[in-house]
């Protein structure tokens, strides 16, 4: 079976048992560390940085210390480092870092070394919209100024945007990748961290912009949000979302395929919290894969995989995955 195209039907809302696959919702994907292939712009803007209060290109400050469980790069923006320090002056403190004329050599050898017919070339592209508002500022200041200062929010938003672009644009000449895997949490686990009115009326209009983009080059969207998004679920068939990844069982996910018509693809609904756990057992990691199939494969527009895409605890993963196949095949014969 090509898994690829199977991917791909159930994404547009085949059923599964139609298609005739159900499992790990990367396996047409590189089985390599978030399945992606690690682009030069990811590298320079963020994954170069590391320490307990390192500097990156837009003046924040980050945390990384992997020694000590830290799970990524970590926005550390606090009253006395932050760098917008005056939302209605931002344009005064935010100077947007020119992309650098970087070395392409090793990504486009990773991406021409993936057959295409069979397997996705994805890259990733982090720190979106609300991600980069809260490293420039405490969470909670970017939190009351979507209130308080909406019309700057606004405009930063649109600048940001546009930056985004620039960085699109870069990953499709240079990679021509198949999906681009964009980050933005937009949640906590049980609910939105604003209301689905000021979302729509802040970072719907520019993600519609960026996520159109995309679309017009040939290339799908997956955007990771690893948390509750009840509410902007239409919203994200608007703006072009193809993928949902990392939706958490906090979502009602059979509602949302009702609400989406299916056309927005669910990756994830394994609970999280659950498994990943030092002491977590190989009967509750395959129990829980086994009850997200069972609740939510039925009618397709849905594919397990862990929210976060890696577990914390390494033991975990490989076993989550491997009964995420032998049991979506087993599934698959009892619908029959």
């Amino acid at each position: 079976m090509n898994l690829r195209k199977a991917f791909l039907d159930i994404m547009k809302g085949e059923d599964p048992v139609k298609v005739g696959w159900m499992g790990y919702g990367f396996a047409p994907f590189p089985q390599s560390m978030f399945h992606v292939v690690l682009d030069p712009i990811s590298f320079w803007d963020i994954l170069q940085f590391s320490g307990e209060a390192a500097i990156d290109n837009w003046g924040g400050t980050i945390r990384y210390l992997p020694e000590k469980g830290d799970p990524g790069v970590i926005p550390i923006s606090n009253d006395e480092n932050k760098v917008i320090k005056d939302m209605e002056k931002w344009r005064d403190y935010v100077h947007f870092p020119e992309i650098p004329s970087l070395d392409w050599t090793e990504a486009k050898k990773q991406a021409d070394a993936i057959d295409r017919e069979t397997t996705f070339v994805m890259v990733p592209s982090f720190r979106g919209l609300f991600e980069r508002a809260h490293c420039l500022m405490p969470f909670e200041e970017v939190l009351t100024s979507l209130y308080e200062y909406p019309d700057e929010m606004d405009e930063f938003f649109a600048a940001y945007a546009e930056w985004k672009i620039k960085v699109f644009e870069q990953l499709i000449d240079n990679l021509n990748p198949d999906i681009i895997h964009s980050h933005d949490d937009w949640g906590s686990r049980t609910t939105l961290f604003m209301s689905p009115v000021k979302f729509r009326e802040l970072l719907k209009p520019h993600y519609t912009k960026m996520y159109e983009y995309i679309h017009k080059r040939g290339v799908l969207v997956q955007h990771h949000s690893d948390t509750n998004c009840m509410g902007i679920e239409t919203d994200m068939v608007d703006m072009g979302i193809d993928m949902w990844q990392g939706v958490m069982p906090t979502n009602d996910i059979q509602q949302i395929k009702k609400n989406t018509g299916g056309k927005v693809l669910m990756i994830g609904g394994i609970e999280q919290t659950l498994i990943d756990k030092a002491d977590a057992t190989e009967d509750v990691i395959r129990g829980e894969v086994r009850r997200v199939i069972d609740e939510y494969a039925p009618g397709g527009s849905f594919l397990p995989c862990i929210p976060s895409l890696e577990c914390i605890n390494t033991h975990v993963t490989p076993i989550a995955i491997d009964e995420m196949n032998r049991y979506g095949a087993e599934w698959l014969k009892k619908q029959k």
